[in-house]
C-alpha cells in the first residue's frame, strides 16, 4: 500500500479560479480591497500588541484604487502591514494558503473571537481573483518591519512568477493589474466606482478612488467606515435613520418605522430593517435586504439568513459569524444560520407587538402599508404568526381597526364577514351599515390565502364574504316563500337552473340580490391559482328576490297577464343584471344588453308620463 500527498498544479488550477471560483467578474475588486483592509487591520493589531510602531494615525490609513487608462492598469494600494519577499513566497506562491488565517493562528492567544472577526480573508484565494481581469499581475510591497527590503513579484497567471527586490519606499502593498483585452470594460472610472460603492460602501478602512493624471482634489473616501448599524440604538436619531435609508435605498419616501438589530450571543449580528411606505396598493412588493460580513457587502436577500417574508422589507445586516464559502456568494451549512433567522423573526414580532400595545394609533395608521408584510409572514412562518396573532388588526367598513378578539367578544365560534371589492359590493356594505353590522375590509390579493390560513389555525373564526348569504339582521321577519314569483323569474330569464328564493328584506328599495356560496367561490379562486385558469369550477350563485319591494310585488301581479309578457321579461332581466352589477362587473356583451334595456325602460316610462 502506498500513501502520499496530493499535489496541485498551479498551471491547471489558475484557469479554474479565473473562470469558476467567483460568480461575478467584478468581485475581483472586492477581494483585493478586502485584502488591503486586512493589511491595515493586521498592522493596527500589531501596534496594539506592541510589535509594530508607526507614525500615522488611524485616520491616515487607506485602501486606494487607481485607474490608468493609458497604460491599461488598475492598482489597488494600501498602507497596511506590507510583505517581505519571504512572506510573498509563503502567502502568494502557495495557492489557498491564508495569510489572514495564519495571522490569527499566530496571535490566537491575544486575539479574541470578536477581535479577529475583522480580518476578512480566510481562504487564501482572494488575491487570485485578480487574474479574472488581468493578463499580468504585479506586487510591489514594503513590510512594516524595520530594515525590511521592498519586494517585487510578477506573474502572467501561467504558473510561473518572478520575485526580485522592489522599488517601493513607503510601507504597504500595491497590486498592479494589467487588464486583458477581454476585460477592458473595467478600464472605466464609472464602472470601477460602481463596483466600489456596491461592495465597499461601509468597509472599515477608508477607500479612495484616483485616476492617473486626474487626482481627486477633495480626496474623499467613497465609503462610510462607521455605518449607522454599528452604533447603539440610543445614540441614533430618527433623522439619522431616515438619512441612512434614503442614501442606501435611494427611496425619496420616508420609511414608516425601523428595527435596529444588535446581538452578541450566541452569534454576532447587527443591522437595521426598514418598513417602507407603499406608494399604492398595486406596487410590486420587492424589498432589498443587504447582507454584509464585517462591513463588506456579500449579497442581497440571502434567504438562509433572512426569513423569506422579511425580504419584502428594506434593510442592512452585518453578520461577522456568517459561514461563507470561498466565493462569499453562498452560505455553508451551519447551525447559527437557522438561529439568526429565528432571532430576526422574533425581533420583528416584538417590535410590532410593542407598537400595537404602546402606540396603537400609529400602528393603525401604518396598517395599510404594513399589513401585506405581516400577513405574508403569518402565512410563511408559523413562529411569526404565533407571536404576532393577537396584534393582527382588520380595517372595518366603518373605518375602525379591530382584532379577531374584538370581533368575537365572548363567542366561542364566530363568522366574520368581509368585503373584497368595496366599490362593487357597496350595496351590501350599505345594508350592513344600516342594520348595525360590521365587516372587515380584505381587498388585497394576499387576503384570500391569509384568511384560509387563519381559519386552519384553530381560531374558531369562519370568514364569509359579505355577499355570500343574507344574514338574519337584514331580514324582515320570516322568509317569505313565493313559488309563483320564482317561476315567473325563471321563465323571464329563460334559466330554469338558476337558484332563486324569495325573502322579506328590511330595505324595501332593493328588488333583488345575488349571493354566492363562499365555498364554491374559494374553490374557483384556487382552481385559477393552481390550474392557471384551465379548470372552470362552477359558482353556486343564487338570486334572492325581495318580496317587500314594490317592483317585485308589481311583477307578481302581472304573472297572469300574457299581454304584458314582453314588458315583464324586460324588467325581470333588468332586475337580474342590476343584482349582478352589485356583485361583479358585467361582461361587455351583457353590459351592452343592460344599456339597451335601460333605454327601452326609460322610453316606456317617458311615454306613460307624456301620454
Amino acid at each position: 500500500m502506498e500513501k502520499g500527498n496530493l499535489s496541485v498544479n498551479s498551471e491547471n488550477i489558475l484557469p479554474i479560479i479565473k473562470k469558476w471560483l467567483y460568480s461575478d467578474m467584478d468581485i475581483f475588486l472586492r477581494e483585493l480591497i478586502s485584502n488591503g483592509n486586512d493589511a491595515v487591520n493586521k498592522l493596527k493589531k500589531l501596534k496594539m500588541f506592541g510589535e509594530a510602531d508607526y507614525d500615522q494615525g488611524d485616520d491616515e490609513f487607506f485602501v486606494k484604487v487607481t485607474l490608468d487608462e493609458t497604460n491599461k492598469t488598475i492598482t489597488i494600494s494600501d498602507n497596511g502591514i506590507g510583505m517581505t519577499a519571504e512572506e510573498i513566497k509563503q502567502y502568494i506562491n502557495q495557492i489557498a494558503f491564508s495569510g489572514a488565517g495564519d495571522f490569527i493562528e499566530k496571535y490566537k492567544d491575544r486575539i479574541s473571537e470578536s477581535d479577529g472577526s475583522d480580518i476578512i480573508g480566510h481562504f487564501g484565494l482572494g488575491f487570485y481573483s485578480a487574474f479574472m481581469v488581468a493578463g499580468k499581475v504585479e506586487i510591489e510591497s514594503l513590510s512594516y518591519q524595520t530594515g525590511a527590503a521592498p519586494a517585487h513579484w510578477v506573474s502572467d497567471g501561467g504558473g510561473e512568477y518572478e520575485l526580485s527586490e522592489g522599488t517601493k519606499t513607503e510601507r504597504g502593498t500595491d497590486i498592479i493589474l494589467h487588464v486583458s483585452d477581454d476585460a477592458k470594460e473595467f478600464l472605466s472610472e464609472y464602472k470601477l466606482k460602481e463596483i466600489m460603492r456596491k461592495y465597499c460602501s461601509f468597509m472599515p478602512v477608508p477607500v479612495y478612488f484616483d485616476k492617473a493624471g486626474k487626482e481627486d482634489e477633495e480626496n474623499t473616501p467613497i465609503n462610510n467606515s462607521s455605518p449607522l448599524w454599528l452604533k447603539p440604538p440610543s445614540e441614533c436619531s430618527d433623522e439619522q435613520y431616515k438619512e441612512f435609508y434614503h442614501k442606501v435605498f435611494t427611496d425619496f419616501e420616508d420609511p414608516l418605522f425601523w428595527i435596529h438589530l444588535n446581538m452578541d450571543y450566541p452569534f454576532r449580528l447587527q443591522g437595521i430593517l426598514y418598513f417602507p411606505k407603499l406608494k399604492n396598493r398595486y406596487e410590486t412588493l420587492e424589498g432589498q435586504v443587504k447582507l454584509y460580513c464585517n462591513q463588506v457587502f456579500v449579497a442581497d436577500n440571502v434567504k438562509e439568513v433572512i426569513p423569506e417574508f422579511l425580504l419584502l422589507l428594506n434593510g442592512v445586516m452585518d453578520c461577522p459569524d456568517i459561514p461563507l464559502n470561498v466565493s462569499r456568494s453562498f452560505l455553508q451549512n451551519d447551525g447559527n444560520v437557522a438561529k439568526m433567522s429565528s432571532y430576526i423573526t422574533r425581533k420583528v414580532a416584538d417590535k410590532l407587538n410593542s407598537l400595537y400595545k404602546t402606540d396603537r394609533d400609529d400602528y393603525c395608521n401604518y396598517w395599510n402599508d404594513i399589513h401585506v408584510f405581516i400577513k405574508y409572514g403569518c402565512i410563511k412562518n408559523k413562529d411569526f404568526y404565533e407571536k404576532i396573532a393577537d396584534s393582527v388588526i382588520y380595517k372595518t367598513i366603518n373605518d375602525e381597526y379591530k382584532t379577531l378578539g374584538d370581533f368575537k367578544g365572548d363567542k366561542e365560534d364566530y363568522t366574520l364577514y368581509y368585503v373584497s371589492e368595496p366599490a362593487i359590493q357597496s350595496q351590501y356594505v350599505n345594508l350592513f351599515k344600516e342594520s348595525g353590522q360590521d365587516a372587515a375590509v380584505l381587498d388585497h390579493h394576499i387576503d384570500s390565502p391569509f384568511i384560509s390560513h387563519v381559519e386552519s389555525y384553530g381560531s374558531n373564526v369562519k370568514f364569509k364574504r359579505i355577499d355570500s348569504d343574507i344574514t338574519e339582521s337584514l331580514r324582515d321577519g320570516n322568509r317569505d316563500e313565493n313559488p309563483s314569483i320564482i317561476e315567473l323569474f325563471k321563465e323571464g330569464l329563460s334559466n330554469d337552473k338558476l337558484k332563486i328564493e324569495t325573502m322579506n328584506l328590511k330595505n324595501e328599495d332593493i328588488p333583488a340580490m345575488i349571493v354566492i356560496s363562499e365555498e364554491s367561490r374559494r374553490m374557483k379562486e384556487l382552481s385559477k391559482m393552481y390550474a392557471g385558469g384551465g379548470m372552470d369550477f362552477p359558482l353556486e350563485e343564487k338570486l334572492v328576490l325581495n318580496t317587500n319591494n314594490n317592483l317585485v310585488k308589481l311583477l307578481d301581479g302581472f304573472k297572469d297577464k300574457p299581454e304584458n309578457k314582453e314588458d315583464v321579461e324586460l324588467i325581470i332581466n333588468q332586475i337580474y343584471d342590476m343584482a349582478r352589477i352589485c356583485q361583479r362587473p358585467l361582461e361587455p356583451s351583457e353590459m351592452t344588453s343592460f344599456i339597451e334595456r335601460s333605454t327601452q325602460i326609460l322610453g316606456m316610462l317617458a311615454k306613460s308620463k307624456l301620454d
